[in-house]
């Protein structure tokens, strides 16, 4: 199965850029920046990752990306995420980026995405791999400083398809950015919102009716509400879910716990994704090995899953039907 999983061509639907940041990058770009980081090694940082719940994860999340601060850095940043894309067989990604992370920092809006496109646009003259670049609210921020992002995004709107919503989630409900997603929404951008991680089942109906969203990020908590379970299968709302982070930041007990095997069976659209995989020990390819060893999926379970993350992306009809062609 392990050998399957690295020759499946495949489609990540779930990762922030910024999640990417290993430790030795980290420190190359903290040398180069002059910039203070709170641990003496590589090997601190990594000690460090050892989560409680999602906002110590946030925390040491916030500070890592203090690092980042020309377009080279956040160049370097998504080239060596491509690179691992290339090794393990992932052919088009959806990536996540929080410009609010940065332009609070005093990073302007454009160095940012200057700095990820060129590298997407390089990956995929030479590497092969397409993509489509999400730009995220921060749920613990403002609806106020979401709609300022928004704007600082429409000069650029041809390089961004979406807008989805991270961040500390209990407490953030979708609700309350009800006005920004609908003023994106005019402008053409697709939504999509995490929801069900660590918030509850009312906060994926939220996104839904309130939001309008194309698919929900994570979406785990569905579990909890069997109607919702029901709609997502009529209507075949993508969920797009990262195992291995579930585990990291004890939103699932252990990997064997993780309903992500028994909502693929009732038929929901679920996907594997590996959301911030610096911090949560794997990329996409480790998060599919994880949940076939602890979860006794099939061989034809696991292409479905991969089948589902080219249906769940935002590529044209006939680019999906060509990629599921070639599994």
């Amino acid at each position: 199965m392990k050998n399957l999983i690295q020759q499946l061509p495949k489609a990540e639907l779930h990762l922030h850029i910024e999640g990417t940041l290993e430790p030795e990058l980290m420190f190359a770009l903290a040398q180069k920046n002059n910039i203070s980081i709170p641990y003496k090694n590589v090997e601190e940082v990594k000690n460090a990752y050892n989560f409680t719940s999602l906002q110590s994860f946030l925390d040491i999340y916030y500070a890592g990306a203090n690092v980042l601060i020309t377009e080279s850095d956040f160049f370097d940043l998504t080239w060596a995420y491509l690179l691992t894309c290339k090794a393990q067989n992932v052919v088009h990604v959806e990536i996540f980026f929080d410009p609010q992370t940065h332009t609070k920092r005093g990073i302007t809006f454009e160095t940012v995405l200057n700095g990820i496109c060129k590298a997407l646009e390089r990956g995929e003259t030479e590497l092969g791999i397409s993509s489509f670049l999400i730009m995220s609210f921060l749920r613990h921020l403002s609806e106020e400083e979401a709609f300022e992002t928004l704007e600082q995004s429409l000069p650029f709107k041809e390089k961004i398809i979406g807008v989805g919503l991270d961040s500390s989630e209990v407490g953030h409900p979708p609700s309350k950015f009800e006005r920004v997603f609908a003023a994106s929404a005019k402008e053409g951008y697709k939504i999509v919102a995490h929801a069900g991680e660590e918030g509850d089942s009312s906060y994926i109906w939220e996104a839904i009716n309130l939001l309008h969203v194309a698919r929900i990020d994570h979406g785990i908590a569905c579990e909890e509400d069997a109607t919702l379970v029901q709609f997502l299968i009529e209507k075949q709302i993508p969920l797009t879910v990262c195992p291995l982070s579930n585990v990291k930041l004890k939103a699932v007990k252990c990997m064997q716990e993780h309903n992500i095997a028994k909502l693929l069976r009732q038929g929901v659209l679920v996907t594997v994704n590996s959301d911030d995989p610096a911090y949560f020990g794997g990329y996409v390819n480790e998060n599919y090995e994880a949940i076939v060893d602890a979860l006794s999926l099939s061989e034809t379970e696991l292409k479905e899953l991969v089948k589902n993350s080219f249906k769940a992306s935002f590529l044209s009809a006939e680019q999906k039907e060509n990629y599921i062609a070639s599994l």
